[in-house]
């Protein structure tokens, strides 16, 4: 078994290629705490996604290379392709893939898929991105999408972590997406970041869940309460989160969406982290 760290393209022939598999090159890391990290890896030219698509991804290190579902954070017309991962020391891909450096291989299967897309959602005023831990990759890929400006007036996206250094991704994510060449002009105004904490106190704390049924979330942002007439919901993040906060859509009225059925709102349950 070969460590992750080792594992430059020429390497990877060390063992096959699995059939319907990319080999690409890591561009670049960056670990943001000890449990969060981003990587970028090649694009292949041939290599097409929706924004808010995942992507099952491995590493050339077995004879059957262990793969997991992840979301692509970068949006569809990026030249590289971005991940935004956990970091689990005894996991069977995260372990490795924790230790990757520029220049080492990863795999990804060619077909993406996923129910986080703007064509699962009938347009309206808002949307809400609501996300907890590495569950904001999905929407990093969509608030960088200009067809999602297109389709909405407003983008609130939410990111609730346990503590303060776990939001650094999604707050230099809105900085530089309002900077954007391409989508700066539309998302200055228009794109809000909601951060909490869970665990480490700091000035917005709360479960997501909880400060949207107190009615805080809306009078923190100015906003009336969310409203499927005006209103849509995207959800990634942890089981327990998505359950939360699809039961409670649910009872305000708003009706769960897919690729062939667009309506309010949408959650991936394909997701690592």
């Amino acid at each position: 078994m070969h460590s992750a760290a080792a594992l430059k393209i020429e390497d990877a022939t060390t063992f096959p290629i699995p059939a319907g598999v990319y080999a690409e090159t890591v561009v670049s890391v960056k670990h943001y705490t000890d449990r969060l990290f981003s990587f970028r890896i090649t694009r292949p030219q041939a290599f097409r996604f929706r924004s808010g698509e995942f992507v099952m991804i491995g590493l050339p290190n077995a004879e059957k290379p262990v793969f997991r579902a992840y979301s692509i954070a970068s949006p569809s017309w990026d030249e590289e392709v971005e991940f935004f991962s956990i970091k689990v020391p005894d996991g069977p891909l995260t372990s490795e893939l924790q230790k990757i450096v520029p220049g080492d291989t990863v795999l990804m299967r060619q077909k993406s898929t996923g129910t986080l897309v703007l064509d699962a959602l009938t347009p309206a005023k808002r949307v809400f991105m609501i996300s907890t831990g590495t569950g904001i990759a999905p929407f990093a890929s969509l608030i960088r999408d200009p067809e999602t400006y297109d389709k909405f007036d407003q983008v609130i996206l939410t990111h609730t972590c346990r503590d303060r250094a776990e939001l650094v991704y999604g707050e230099e994510l809105c900085a530089e997406a309002v900077n954007d060449p391409l989508i700066g002009e539309m998302a200055a105004g228009r794109l809000i970041l909601y951060s909490t904490t869970t665990r480490e106190v700091t000035p917005r704390m709360g479960r997501i869940t909880h400060l949207i049924e107190s009615g805080k979330f809306c009078t923190d942002l100015g906003i009336p309460p969310l409203n499927p007439t005006s209103d849509r919901v995207m959800i990634c993040g942890s089981m327990s989160m998505l359950k939360d906060v699809k039961s409670l859509v649910e009872s305000l009225g708003f009706t769960e969406g897919s690729n062939n059925k667009p309506a309010d709102f949408v959650v991936e349950r394909a997701f690592v982290g």
